[in-house]
C-alpha cells in the first residue's frame, strides 16, 4: 500500500471530523494517517519508509506538543525537508514566531465557522499537494 500523502496530528476529535469531512471532498480520505498525540506523530514517521507528502500539525497536543514534534523533525535527516503546516486554533504571537524558528514551513490559524475552515484547508492542500514542488533531495532519501 502506498504511504498516506498526509499526516494530520491533531488530538480534537471535532477538528479531526472536519478535517477528514473536508479531505473526503477532495478525494484525499484514504490518504490520511491521524495521529492523536505528539508522541504516536513521531512513531509513525520514524517507523515508516517514507514520510508523508505534507504534515498538518496541531500545536496542542497530549504527551508531546506540537513544537515539540516540529524540532524532533528537523532535526532528523529523515523528515527534515517534510512540509509542516502548523494547524492550530492558536493566534499566539509566540506560538506563530516559535513554529517559524523551528522550521514551520506555514502556520494557519484554523477559523471557528466550518466554511472558513473548509476553505482554509483546501487552500492549504491545493498549495502542499498540488502547486509546489517537493524537494528532489526528499524524493531521495531513502
Amino acid at each position: 500500500m502506498e504511504n498516506p500523502s498526509i499526516l494530520l496530528v491533531e488530538d480534537d476529535p471535532n477538528d479531526e471530523e472536519l478535517i477528514l469531512r473536508t479531505l473526503r471532498t477532495r478525494g484525499l480520505q484514504d490518504k490520511v494517517f491521524v495521529a492523536h498525540n505528539g508522541r504516536e506523530a513521531l512513531d509513525y514517521l520514524f517507523g515508516s519508509e517514507r514520510p508523508p507528502r505534507l504534515i498538518l500539525l496541531d500545536l496542542k497536543l497530549p504527551k508531546m506538543g506540537g513544537l515539540e514534534v516540529l524540532q524532533a523533525l528537523r532535526v532528523d535527516n529523515r523528515t527534515r525537508l517534510t512540509p509542516v503546516v502548523v494547524f492550530t486554533s492558536s493566534v499566539e504571537q509566540t506560538d506563530v514566531t516559535t513554529s517559524y524558528d523551528l522550521g514551520a514551513n506555514s502556520y494557519v490559524r484554523k477559523p471557528v465557522d466550518y466554511k472558513e475552515f473548509a476553505e482554509a484547508l483546501k487552500q492549504v492542500i491545493d498549495y502542499w499537494l498540488g502547486l509546489n514542488m517537493p524537494s528532489p533531495k526528499r524524493q531521495d532519501r531513502h
